[in-house]
């Protein structure tokens, strides 16, 4: 039986970078779970890559069909932004094992779906100011930043993951991203080789 592993983190914690970098390693052999939204694509991304980009009617005919694993939606600076994982086909865990970025919402949520046995998370963390920085940097890389939105998203995670939550969720697989992102990832991999290997 294939195990899921959840990556999470705040916001420009260094989170997509650990996941890519999971990916690519080719001796851990993870599949990629594509998750969908309902926000705008950004620059550089593609449909079906970062995310399955959707709108509202595509959004509740999931929904009306009892195909959403789990859900989270944001009251952006841009209106309603939905985020959500469905049950697509692309989750067979007699299949193998699989990668997904998620939040604290997300990974009680597939512990309910999928039996918490079946699934392993791994926190990001890094130090705030370090990740104003990042996050700065990469909207500024943006055709039109969204500063805005950036500043709400980091103040949002405040209260997303604040120790009362991470005790609800049951997060106990914390890697601080305090040296490189290369020293972080080796973690990682490491980490998720104890348990798939």
């Amino acid at each position: 039986m294939g195990k899921i592993i959840l990556i999470m983190g705040k916001s420009a914690s260094g989170k997509d970078h650990i996941y890519k970098g999971l990916l690519k390693n080719s001796s851990l052999n993870l599949k990629k779970v594509v998750l969908y939204t309902t926000r705008p694509m950004r620059q550089g991304e593609q449909d079906g890559v970062q995310y399955y980009f959707t709108d509202e009617k595509g959004y509740e005919k999931f929904r009306d069909s009892r195909k959403i694993i789990e859900e989270r939606t944001y009251d952006t600076m841009y209106g309603l932004w939905r985020y959500f994982t469905a049950d697509d086909g692309q989750i067979d865990l007699e299949s193998g094992n699989y990668l997904m970025i998620g939040t604290l919402d997300t990974l009680v949520s597939l512990k309910d779906y999928f039996g918490a046995d079946n699934i392993i998370h791994i926190m990001i963390t890094a130090d705030d100011g370090q990740r104003l920085e990042w996050a700065l940097k990469r909207e500024r890389k943006q055709e039109k930043p969204k500063y805005d939105e950036m500043c709400r998203r980091f103040l949002a995670d405040e209260e997303d993951f604040s120790q009362a939550r991470l005790d609800w969720a049951g997060v106990e697989n914390i890697i601080a991203n305090d040296g490189t992102l290369e020293d972080c990832l080796k973690k990682a991999e490491d980490f998720i080789t104890a348990y798939i290997v």
